[in-house]
């Protein structure tokens, strides 16, 4: 048997010429032209041209779109698509030239993009000082102090915001910006063990401690005249008299029971609170007393800023500052009469800056700038209610000798928190 494929057989239309090529062949012929007829094509071009047919169908089937092809058995191949000028625009290198240039100028707007973003992050002020309805007075406020840990060396210096304080910042022109506010203020030392009692004890100490300056001089509710028990409940009640005594000036107000030696308050029927900070500054050391005692020693100022209960359209500011020193210890139950986790109240001074004086209604009563006060004169020395650098030990009555307050580095009287009697 032989293994030689039998020849392609060519179909009976697979002829490369058409019946009009014939038509016009015997045409010429009739008309004794001498035109050859046309060649028969080969059975392998015959072939050729039948797969090529094919294949045009089976492209229209598939959706692919049909095939145009020239008789003769080679495809018109159409002609790739270019982009008009394309023989003569620039060079690929240029091309990538400009690609590279273009990626430089974004780099570079990238750069600048992130040293601006980091500008404001470190200083907001080159962003929000050019949005509408900035408060330029809002980004003036100095930078925060450390917390004290002792009395300073002196008064402290000229502020450098001078200006009238108002609702949205009461504390414009006052030392008391950079202050700390409220009871994060109040500073805790480091406890170790003293007089006997253990760490844990003089830790107990000074947090009680600290609790008690918050219940009588922070505690909203007492500075809007309300009761001190919060106060009254970290003072053992087996120290002689003290409770009493509180609880007495509390009930009924008089010079000689004036719960402002204990406590601050303003009468919530004229002034409120100018926002809910109030500027603390201070600080609280301990040592040891005697066996089974040690003793907490805190001197702290307080700056109240206040405005009128019913503004009526006044936008006045007035600034009260209290000052206190006071002596707590805490003692050990097995060797003195006391009450394990309670205080003792041993010495208590405090002073009092702004205020109406020979007024003894259980009421500070700031005076506001402008105004001329109406209690008793101020007879005292003038002071700087900010200079914490002397403490106010051998005051035996820390209201008797009412002073004229007046800052004494270029803040004008009536001021806030300055009172001159002339």
């Amino acid at each position: 048997m032989s293994t030689v494929p039998p020849p392609e057989q060519p179909d009976e239309d697979s002829s490369s010429f058409s019946e009009q090529e014939w038509a016009a062949f015997q045409r010429d012929a009739a008309e004794g032209g001498g035109a050859a007829p046309p060649k028969e094509p080969s059975a392998r071009a015959r072939v050729v041209a039948r797969r090529l047919r094919e294949q045009d169908a089976a492209a229209e089937r598939s959706g692919g779109g049909r095939r145009r092809w020239r008789r003769g058995g080679k495809a018109a191949r159409p002609a790739p698509a270019t982009p008009p000028g394309w023989r003569t625009g620039p060079a690929w290198q240029e091309m990538n030239g400009r690609r590279g240039r273009r990626r430089g100028l974004w780099s570079a707007v990238g750069v600048v993009a992130a040293v601006a973003l980091v500008a404001v992050a470190v200083r907001p002020s080159l962003l929000t000082d050019r949005l509408p309805g900035h408060d330029a007075a809002a980004d003036s406020a100095p930078s925060a102090l450390p917390a004290e840990t002792a009395l300073p060396t002196g008064a402290p210096g000229a502020v450098d915001q001078a200006g009238t304080p108002t609702r949205a910042h009461p504390f414009l022109g006052s030392p008391a910006r950079s202050w700390a506010g409220g009871a994060d203020a109040i500073v805790l030392p480091t406890a170790k063990a003293a007089g006997g009692l253990s760490k844990d004890e003089v830790a107990l100490a000074l947090r009680r401690t600290k609790e008690f300056l918050v219940a009588s001089n922070l505690d909203p509710k007492v500075l809007r005249g309300g009761s001190a028990d919060g106060a009254l409940a970290l003072l053992d009640p087996q120290q002689p008299d003290l409770l009493p005594e509180m609880r007495r000036a509390l009930r009924s107000p008089a010079r000689t029971h004036d719960p402002l030696n204990y406590v601050t308050r303003f009468d919530p029927q004229q002034v409120v609170l100018a926002g809910d900070t109030v500027k603390v500054r201070g600080h609280l050391t301990f040592d040891a007393g005697k066996t089974g005692q040690v003793r907490v020693h805190a001197d702290y100022s307080f700056v109240y800023p206040l405005v009128h209960t019913e503004a009526d359209g006044d936008s006045r500011v007035a600034r009260t500052i209290v000052r206190r020193e006071l002596t707590m210890t805490l003692n050990d139950p097995a060797k003195w009469i006391a009450t394990e986790g309670k205080l003792s109240l041993t010495e208590n001074d405090a002073h009092f800056y702004n205020f109406e004086c020979g007024v003894y209604d259980g009421y500070i009563h700031p005076v506001f700038p402008g105004d001329t006060p109406t209690g008793a004169p101020a007879t005292g020395p003038e002071t700087d209610p900010y200079d914490r650098s002397a403490t106010l030990e051998g005051e035996a009555d820390a209201r008797e000798g009412c002073g004229r307050d007046c800052k004494s580095f270029g803040v004008t009287p009536n001021h806030g928190e300055c009172i001159d009697d002339q």
